[in-house]
């Protein structure tokens, strides 16, 4: 993968999957911008940083944003599990507005840059809920589905403009984020065994196959969701 003067926007990449991604692009040489509520110790020097909330005022954006943008990587998300009967409209409310419009919101701000690119790729991340039915899921997993919907629709309209879009949906990953689900051995031995391979997914797991998806590698990839889970996704091995 050569990423060798390429500009990729990471949004959400100050922990995480995010993180993971703005590092291993720094490595490929790419020129990486980042938007998140806070910066990271963990960032190389040269990364291009605007303080944001995608939830309020990003007009300030465009001007933040190179001339040519070759990639954008959506990587905000949200973990809130309850039970149906305890969730609130606010909650589902939420969830959509940062999963879903969210990424609307930066993608409309970026899209002048992306077509500049003449040959650009969004990466959007799901979920593995959004497929699988999961108790407790049910706010995270209908916002990550329009997530998916949207991207097809977008892959659709923006295919003639040689603007990929594709989603990485990955099962529970070893991220701050999901540290409640992970906090003791017990935890992390019953969530291993729930996945066919036996294991919970690392951040490179996923960041890996984000940046093949950004790169020219996989230029004749469009419009695809794909699992990044362990197989929980797809197998039944008992």
């Amino acid at each position: 993968m050569n990423f060798d003067g390429k500009n990729i926007l990471v949004v959400g990449g100050s922990f995480g999957i995010g993180l993971s991604v703005v590092k291993f692009l720094h490595q490929q040489q790419a020129n990486v911008f980042v938007i998140s509520r806070s910066s990271s110790e963990d960032w190389p020097g040269s990364v291009q940083y605007f303080q944001a909330d995608v939830t309020g005022n990003i007009d300030d954006v465009k001007m933040f944003l190179p001339e040519k943008l070759h990639g954008l990587v959506y990587s905000v998300g949200s973990i809130n599990l309850k039970p149906f009967s305890r969730l609130t409209e606010t909650d589902f409310l939420n969830d959509y507005r940062l999963n879903v419009l969210g990424a609307v919101r930066i993608i409309q701000q970026a899209l002048t840059p992306l077509k500049n690119a003449g040959g650009a790729s969004v990466v959007l991340i799901s979920s593995v809920a959004a497929r699988m039915g999961m108790p407790y899921h049910a706010s995270i997993a209908a916002a990550k589905g329009a997530v998916e919907g949207m991207a097809l629709s977008l892959a659709a309209e923006l295919a003639v403009q040689q603007i990929r879009v594709n989603v990485v949906a990955p099962s529970l990953t070893d991220t701050p984020l999901a540290q409640n689900l992970l906090n003791s051995p017990e935890k992390r031995e019953t969530s291993a065994k729930r996945h066919p391979l036996g294991k919970i997914g690392q951040v490179e797991d996923s960041s890996h196959l984000i940046a093949f998806l950004l790169s020219e590698n996989s230029s004749w990839m469009t419009g695809q969701v794909i699992g990044v889970d362990g197989g929980i996704g797809k197998l039944k091995t008992s």
